[in-house]
Order: structure tokens, then sequence, then C-alpha cells
């Protein structure tokens, strides 16, 4: 029998050493931080959107004044570049969480009918109550903010999981919504092993679940709460693919490309993790791909030159190793000589960037997630073949375009089963549109205007003035 683990341990993809550890939360933990939160929601429900946004604003101020040191961090506890990390905070967790604070008030808003004699009629949008937010360790500032900052804006307490590899992250959230002022038990964090995760789901005092993780973490989360009626978000990750067109601007596509495999070393949900290549570029395009490929520079990720740092743990290398030599068993055809990242070797997190061609959709790299450095390409001979090619996966989180044509973008992109469809970018969230998923990839909004719809439950007002 397996002994119940006690204690979240966080190993360092750096150099293998003991990080940070914390203990679970006990159930007397966490009864009392369920009671807090239902008691402190009950109340911060009727405090007036302005001031929860100038509380969220300070949050967000303290974090991104920190940027530097939280990004070295974060770089100890999941292995990104130092030179990358603070960006995280920097950029898009900034951007989002600012642009969902600006549209609160709007979108907030009671919802007026039009006018009937005798009759004052509204629609008001109620908090939820109290959100679980169950979060990833690859963006843990970034998939977080997506959820936090909207729940607590619109009236909810929340009380943040975060993944074993980066605690740190969400005691930075608790000190900083400490110091803006946030009444206490509005938000609180709880380290959780999977039992304890499925009790809070099905405790009647937990009103939404908000999950970022694996496909089957998610079946595991609607699972649990299947048991009652509350709403999930779930976004589960990618297979995300880009199509180049023979009229892209070759040059700016294969730099974007290039990053937008390998950036955070492809351990991103909406990484580029399949590309396919119109016939007419694709000997121009395979060559330029490789050359900026062999530029990365594997290596420490606390140094300022590394460009390409180790992936989570030695499981997730072995894994993507794994799916690699498989391809390559099937007649793929790697284009990256590992020996020009001497940093890369087995048994450790260090895993040099793959280039695969002669790639078919009967392996793995091609089907399933790979969440690593590792580029499979394919030529095709027009939009259909691409088009069909895209479609060809169980997952639907972005996909995207590299043309000149806008048209033409917007003519394959009615065709394509996906949750955002990019044209001459990828790897992004623009949070004024919505970030969702069809198929494997969940189900489920967040950001945009549409975000707070999840986080919100309607009540209409139907008064009548006189008898």
């Amino acid at each position: 029998m397996t002994a119940r683990i006690s204690r979240v341990r966080t190993i360092s993809p750096v150099n293998g050493s003991l990080y940070a550890e914390r203990e679970l939360a006990s159930d007397t933990e966490i009864d009392s931080k369920l009671v807090q939160a239902r008691k402190a929601q009950r109340e911060w429900r009727l405090v007036p959107v302005a001031e929860r946004a100038s509380i969220c604003r300070r949050m967000v101020a303290y974090l991104v004044g920190r940027a530097g040191q939280l990004g070295t961090e974060l770089t100890w506890q999941m292995g990104r570049p130092v030179r990358y990390s603070p960006m995280e905070i920097q950029r898009g967790f900034q951007e989002r969480a600012l642009y969902m604070i600006d549209i609160a008030e709007s979108e907030l808003v009671d919802i007026a009918i039009e006018p009937k004699e005798n009759f004052r009629r509204f629609i008001r949008r109620d908090p939820v109550g109290l959100v679980l937010a169950l979060m990833p360790w690859n963006y843990p500032y970034l998939c977080s903010v997506n959820v936090v900052v909207p729940a607590i804006m619109a009236g909810n307490a929340v009380i943040l999981k975060p993944a074993a590899q980066t605690p740190l992250v969400a005691e930075s959230y608790a000190e900083a919504f400490h110091q803006a002022g946030l009444p206490e038990g509005v938000f609180q964090v709880l380290y959780l092993g999977h039992d304890q995760v499925e009790r809070m789901i099905q405790d009647p005092r937990v009103d939404f679940v908000a999950f970022t993780g694996s496909v089957d973490g998610g079946h595991a989360v609607q699972q649990a709460a299947g048991t009652r009626f509350i709403g999930t978000g779930l976004e589960l990750g990618g297979k995300d693919p880009a199509y180049v067109r023979a009229d892209a601007f070759l040059d700016k596509t294969i730099e974007n490309l290039v990053d937008g495999v390998f950036f955070n070393s492809g351990q991103s949900c909406c990484a580029v993790e399949r590309i396919y290549v119109h016939q007419d570029v694709w000997g121009k395009f395979l060559d330029g791909f490789v050359e900026l490929t062999n530029q990365y520079v594997l290596d420490n990720p606390l140094r300022p030159e590394t460009t390409l740092g180790p992936v989570v743990h030695e499981r997730a290398a072995a894994s993507i190793r794994e799916k690699v030599a498989e391809a390559i068993s099937k007649g793929a055809r790697p284009l990256i000589d590992p020996a020009r990242f001497p940093k890369s070797k087995d048994g450790t997190p260090y895993l040099a960037p793959q280039v695969l061609v002669d790639v078919n959709h009967g392996m793995r790299a091609m089907t399933e997630e790979t969440f690593g450095p590792v580029a499979p390409l394919m030529p095709v001979r027009d939009d259909a073949e691409a088009i069909r090619l895209m479609n060809d996966s169980h997952y639907g989180l972005t996909a995207s375009i590299w043309t000149s044509d806008v048209d033409a973008a917007v003519a394959v992109g009615n065709q394509i089963e996906t949750g955002t469809w990019f044209m001459n970018r990828c790897d992004y969230l623009d949070p004024t549109l919505a970030w969702t998923g069809v198929k494997d990839s969940g189900h489920g909004c967040t950001l945009s205007r549409l975000g707070y719809a999840a986080l919100t439950q309607p009540k209409s007002f139907h008064l009548r003035l006189s008898l």
C-alpha cells in the first residue's frame, strides 16, 4: 500500500537540488480556510467594483515591481532562462490583469431591460461565490491571472492551489494581495494532494473550479465535479499546428515559428508543435529553420547568455526523448546534431532542440502533446491538404497561418477546428480576445469581455412598482 504523501517538494531542474518544501494542508486547515473564504466573500461581494479595482491594481504593481526577484525564483523552480522569466510578470501578467480590471465595471454593471410601464426590470451579475483555482507550473503567473484577477474583481473569493513545482508563486500572490489591502480570506493558498483536491471539488462550499493542466487531469476534475451542479473551466493544452503558405513573409515567419516552438523549451499549452509548409517554399524554410535552431544556447538558465533551459524534470525529458526516438524508428529524420548542445545528456532535464522531417500522423510526435523543444515539419501541396492535416487532432487550442493574403487566412481559419486562429503570429494571448479551446483542449472561456460570464451568475430583478 502506497503511503500518503504529506509534503510537496520542488526539485529544481537547474541542478537537481531541493528548492522548496511545503506541508500539505490538514483536513482542519482546509475546513478553516473554506469557512473563512465563505465568510469573507459575503462581505467582499458588497464592496464597490471601483474599490476592488484599486486593490487589484496595487497587487499587480507590487508583483511587477519585484519581477526581477520573482523571475529568478521562477527560473530556479521550473528552469526557464532568467533572461526571459521576469517578462512573464512584466508583460503578459500585467497586460492581462490590467485589462480585466479596466473592463470590470462595464462588464459587471446591471443589464438594463427595455422600459415597461409600472415595472423596473434588470439583470444583475452576482458572483458565483468561492472559486477553486488549480494552476500549472509552466506559466504559473500567466495561467493563474486569467482566473484569479477576474474572479476577485467579480466579487468572488479564491483559493489557489499551486503546482508542486512552483509553490512560491502562490505565496507571492498572497503577499501582494495582503500588501494591497485585500480583506483577509478573499484570497488564500492551499497545498493539496490529488485526493484532497477531489474532496474540495465535491465540497458544497466550492462554487466553481478552474483547472489548467493535462487532459487526464481535466477528466479527473470533471468527474469529481459531476456529482454537483457547479461550473468548471478546463484549459487542457494542445498540439497546435502552423501552416506556412507559399506567399508567407518567409524570413520573419521562420524567426517567429522557431521562437513559437522552442520558447520556454516548448513547455507551453499553445506552443507550436507541428508545422506544415507549402512545398514551393519547403527547402528554403527548412534551411532557415535549422540554421536558427542551431543558434540556441542550451545551458544553466541562471546564466544571462542561455536561451534554452532545461525542461521541468528528468521524467519530462525522458518522455520527450522517447517520442523523438519512436518517430525516428518509424522513418523520421532528425536534422539537429545533439553534439552541438553538449549540455544535453540522458538522465538529466537538459535536452537539445530537435527538428524532425519525413514525419507523418502515425507518429506520436505529430499527434500527442510533446511539451518539449521538438519541431516536426511536413510539406503540403495546398490549402486543402493543410486544413485536413491541421484538423487531424483531438486537440484544438490555437492554430496559425503564415501568409500575405488576409482573405485566404480568414477562409482557411473558417475551416480550422480551434479556439484561436492566428495570422502571422503564434503563442500569444491577447486579453481582449476569448481564451478558449475545443475538443480535448477543454471547455470554458477566460479573458476578454466573455471571461466574466463563468465567474458570475445572472440574477433577474422583476419589480412591479405598484399593485
